[in-house]
């Protein structure tokens, strides 16, 4: 319960945790260091007094006249008490105020008499005893002051240390807050690269990685932009070619014309259908549609064996001969769904391209140390070399095409590749004289 609200409570600021913890340190190292002068200084001012005490005591073993210790017990920097007796026990000497016992004890104690704290030091010799008091009130006090004095250094650089961490912490910070300005003060269109310059390297991976972020975000916008450019002028070729088939049916006169019509219109509406929905494909596979489903092991063997089934009609209606030849058990780490857009696209190209009894062929193999390869061969004419480098472009179609198309057939493919880690190839087929494309997932 308490660690939760701590949480919630502490400063989501770097600069006022950081600022907020090293003053916290250096306030409780201050009161440490004060703390330690101070009692240093008690005890040294102890030991200085007990040392007085034995000096004083020690010039008043000999003989001193006694009119020399007049004044003594006067001093108020001292507050001293003095009392001397003969060897036979009689009091020779005794300070005005000193109501000291008359019996001492030999070397350092403390007494109270009437309520005042003393202490006391005794020393005897074979022709005197001395005893030196002091008031404990009086010398406390001044051992306090002492101290006091002592934690003064302490106490006066702790503000100064803190105002100068303070500073230090806000000049470190200082190109935190100049990118986050710049950042706040951009536009939403502004994807230009942050300034990288005179940053700490513990910012400025930070800064890389926006900058990467923003060049991302850059090349996204322009494939959306030219996506949405060359969508608008894709579809306004169907979309007048279906008006026109519209105004055919209208001025037919007879049943006939009108059947053809009909049929024109019917056929323009499915290439208009299949263009947007290759165009919606594309654009879910380039955007990484939220709604896939999550990266999981793909049995590709099982993927292709019914990919290929789904095709035999198709296939079948042109007397094509489609089969597999050899899949081998493979799996890779994708989306089921768009492995399988990219399966169909293929076989979709291939069957459309291949004369009326010709010959498609998918295979699937593993190569060990190779990594695996999906490779769809046909009879068809090919593809020119010169224009295998531009297939994969949206909306390009070989001047040399023998069949109907949207040019967003292998465009989609390599979208789909591209995000499997995949590479694409095309060649000759070796096998059958046409196109051969190759998709080659590397050795994980």
């Amino acid at each position: 319960m308490i660690a939760p609200l701590l949480h919630r409570l502490a400063p989501r600021s770097l600069r006022t945790r950081l600022l907020g913890l090293v003053l916290a340190c250096i306030l409780v190292a201050s009161a440490v260091l004060a703390a330690g002068a101070y009692r240093g200084a008690l005890r040294e001012a102890d030991a200085s007094n007990d040392l007085h005490l034995q000096q004083v005591a020690q010039s008043l073993r000999s003989n001193v006249p006694l009119g020399a210790l007049e004044g003594l017990d006067e001093r108020g920097d001292l507050d001293l008490l003095v009392q001397i007796w003969g060897p036979d026990g009689v009091q020779l000497y005794r300070s005005a105020r000193a109501t000291l016992p008359q019996h001492a004890v030999l070397g350092f104690s403390d007494i109270s008499v009437d309520g005042v704290r003393y202490r006391v030091y005794s020393i005897q010799t074979p022709l005197q005893t001395v005893q030196i008091a002091q008031d404990m009130d009086a010398r406390q006090d001044r051992a306090r002051a002492q101290a006091l004095r002592a934690t003064l250094p302490a106490l006066l650089t702790a503000p100064l240390l803190m105002l100068a961490v303070a500073w230090i912490i806000a000049r470190t910070l200082a190109p935190v807050e100049r990118v986050r300005r710049q950042v706040a003060g951009r536009a939403a269109d502004d994807l230009d690269p942050l300034p990288e310059d005179g940053l700490p390297d513990e910012v400025k991976p930070l800064v890389e990685e926006l900058n990467l972020l923003f060049h991302r975000t850059r090349g996204a916008f322009d494939a959306q932009r030219n996506f949405v450019a060359d969508a608008a002028h894709e579809l306004r070729s169907p979309l007048t070619a279906l008006k026109l088939q519209v105004q055919g049916l209208q001025r037919a006169t007879d049943d006939a014309a009108r059947d053809r019509a009909a049929q024109r219109l019917g056929q323009g509406i499915d290439r208009a259908i299949t263009l947007v929905g290759q165009l919606l494909v594309l654009a879910r596979q380039d955007a990484g549609s939220p709604q896939a489903a999550a990266p999981a092991d793909v049995d590709l063997q099982s993927l292709v064996r019914r990919t290929v089934a789904e095709w035999l009609p198709q296939a079948h209606a042109r007397r094509i001969d489609l089969g597999v030849p050899r899949a081998d058990a493979a799996t890779v780490h994708g989306q089921a769904e768009a492995l399988a857009i990219l399966l169909r696209n293929l076989l979709d190209n291939a069957i459309k391209f291949t004369p009326e009894g010709g010959r498609v062929d998918v295979e699937l193999r593993a190569q060990p140390g190779n990594g695996l390869l999906l490779a769809v061969d046909d009879s068809g004419p090919g593809i020119a070399e010169a224009d295998r480098d531009r297939v994969f472009d949206r909306f390009f179609r070989s001047p040399d095409a023998t069949a109907g198309g949207s040019g967003l057939g292998l465009a989609i493919v390599k979208a789909v590749a591209d995000r499997h880690g995949a590479q694409l190839r095309l060649d000759r087929s070796a096998q059958l004289g046409g196109l051969r494309i190759e998709v080659r997932w590397p050795e994980a």
